[in-house]
C-alpha cells in the first residue's frame, strides 16, 4: 500500500473507535452477568470480534445491529463447552483473559491464534492458573498457543505477586479468583490499566484495591448493565502525535477515554512541550475532548512507573521523539518485546529506514531528534500499531514515498483509520 507524502496541514474533528480494552471487557462481563447487557460505541476491530465470537462459541447469545451490541448473560455457571476450538486471532487480550474466565469451568477447551499470537508467551498466565488447580498446557516451556485448558469447579484462591506489569495477566487472575473458593490476593509489580476492576464495580461486584494490592472473593454474581465505551486513547494517540508534528495542524478528538491508568502519553506530550488542551471532561465516564496543535517539541526521558500507562503508545511516541529536539530515552519497556512483534526492534528498524536516528536497547530505545524523514518500504509484520505509526510518519516524508506492507493489520483495532486520515488531510 502506497501512502501519501508530506502534507502542508492537518485539520479537523474526529471520533476515534471505542476503547479496545473496555470493548473486550464489556463483552466478557455482559456474558458473565445475569440479564441483558447493552453496549454502545463498541470497537468492531478484529481483536474484539474474536472475543465476541469466542463467547458465542461458549453458548452466549450476542446480537449486533451495527449500533448496539446486546448480550444475553448466562453467568459463570451458564457457559457451555464449545463444539470447536476457540480462534483468538491476533488477540492477546482475548486468549489471556478468557483463560481466566475458563479457569472455573470443568470442560476442556483448546484456544489458538494466528502466527503472531502463536509466538506470544502464555506462561505468565498459565503458571498462576496451574497453582489454582487448572490443567493447562501450551507449546514449549513458555506455553505458546495453542493452549489446552481444563478448569475446575473447586478452584483454589491464590496469593500471587505478578512478576511483570501486565493488565492482561492481572485481569485473567481476577476472572479466575471470582470463581475460586475464598479470597485471593493479587499484588501488581506496577500499577496497570484498571478497566477490569472498574467494571467489576459497575456490574455490582466487590473488589478491594489498596495501591498495588487487590483482594477479591469468589462466588460473586454480576447484574447486567448499559455500557457506553469511550474512545480508545491508544487509537487517539496516533492523531495526537500527528497534530503535534505536522505543520499547520489542529486536531480535535471527541470523547477520548482518560482513565488515569492510560494517560501516560498525555503526560509525555506535556513534558515535551506539546500544545494539548481538554474540554467536555466527564469525570464519571472518564472521557474528554482533546485538542492538539503543531508544537515545538523537546526531548524527555520515559521510564519507571509511567511505562505501564503508555506501553501500547510507545511506537507512536517513538515517532514523536524523532521530531523533538534532543535525545529522548525510553527505559523499563522490555514488555514491548512480547507484543504482536518485538516492538523495540521493529519500531527502530522501521523509523531508521525512513531516516530516523534510533538505537534499540534491551529495555527501550534512544531516539535522537530532530530528524527529517524520507520514503521507505515498511512491513507491519502483522502489528496494527506499527502500521499506524508508519502511516503517520508518511505525513512527514519530504522525498520518496512510504510503501506499507501488510497494511491490513490496522483493521485489528482501527478499521476506519485511513478514512479518518483522509478527512484530516483534506480538512
Amino acid at each position: 500500500m502506497k501512502l501519501s507524502q508530506q502534507v502542508l496541514s492537518l485539520k479537523g474533528r474526529i471520533r476515534v473507535p471505542g476503547d479496545k480494552s473496555i470493548s473486550h471487557r464489556s463483552i466478557m462481563f455482559g456474558a458473565l452477568a445475569n440479564g441483558v447487557t447493552t453496549v454502545h460505541d463498541i470497537l468492531r476491530g478484529e481483536d474484539v470480534l474474536s472475543t465476541m465470537q469466542a463467547f458465542r462459541d461458549l453458548g452466549v447469545e450476542i446480537e449486533d445491529d451495527g449500533d448496539i451490541v446486546t448480550i444475553h448473560g448466562v453467568g459463570f455457571g451458564g457457559l457451555k463447552a464449545p463444539k470447536n476450538k476457540l480462534d483468538m486471532g491476533n488477540s492477546g487480550t482475548s486468549i489471556r483473559l478468557i483463560s481466566g474466565v475458563l479457569a472455573g469451568q470443568d470442560f476442556e477447551v483448546e484456544m489458538f491464534g494466528d502466527d503472531s499470537l502463536s509466538k506470544r508467551p502464555m506462561d505468565r498466565v498459565t503458571i498462576p492458573l496451574k497453582q489454582m488447580g487448572v490443567e493447562v498446557s501450551g507449546q514449549t516451556d513458555r506455553d505458546l498457543p495453542p493452549l489446552k485448558l481444563k478448569g475446575s469447579k473447586n478452584l483454589k484462591p491464590i496469593h500471587y505477586q505478578l512478576p511483570v506489569a501486565s493488565a492482561q495477566v492481572k485481569s485473567a487472575l481476577i476472572f479466575a479468583a471470582l470463581q475460586a473458593e475464598g479470597e485471593s490476593v493479587i499484588i501488581e509489580k506496577d500499577l496497570t490499566r484498571n478497566h477490569t476492576e472498574d467494571m467489576i464495580a459497575q456490574f455490582g461486584g466487590q473488589i478491594a484495591v489498596d495501591g498495588k494490592e487487590i483482594r477479591i472473593s469468589g462466588g460473586q454474581t454480576f447484574t447486567a448493565q448499559t455500557v457506553r465505551v469511550p474512545g480508545d486513547i491508544s487509537s487517539a494517540a496516533f492523531w495526537l502525535v500527528a497534530g503535534l508534528v505536522v505543520p499547520n495542524a489542529e486536531v480535535i478528538l471527541e470523547n477520548v477515554g482518560i482513565n488515569e491508568t492510560r494517560t501516560g502519553i498525555l503526560d509525555v506530550i506535556e513534558a515535551m512541550g506539546g500544545q494539548l488542551s481538554y474540554a467536555d471532561v466527564d469525570q464519571v465516564a472518564k472521557s474528554a475532548t482533546l485538542t492538539v496543535k503543531t508544537s515545538d517539541l523537546h526531548s524527555t526521558e520515559i521510564s519507571g512507573d509511567i511505562i505501564p500507562r503508555l506501553i501500547d503508545e510507545l511506537p507512536i511516541i517513538a515517532l514523536l521523539a524523532t521530531q523533538a529536539e534532543g535525545e529522548t530515552i525510553i527505559r523499563d519497556a522490555e514488555e514491548l518485546k512480547v507484543k504482536e512483534t518485538d516492538r523495540i526492534q521493529v519500531v527502530a528498524d522501521a523509523l531508521n529506514s525512513m531516516g530516523a536516528d534510533i538505537t534499540p536497547t534491551e529495555d527501550g530505545m534512544v531516539i535522537r531528534g530532530k530528524t527529517p524523514l524520507h520514503g521507505a518500504i515498511v512491513n507491519t509484520f502483522g502489528d496494527h500499531r506499527i502500521g499506524m505509526m508508519a502511516a503517520i510518519a508518511s505525513l512527514l516524508v519530504e522525498e520518496g514515498e512510504v510503501v506499507l506492507e501488510r497494511a491490513e493489520a490496522i483493521n485489528t483495532s482501527y478499521p476506519d483509520f485511513f478514512a479518518h486520515m483522509e478527512a484530516l488531510v483534506n480538512g
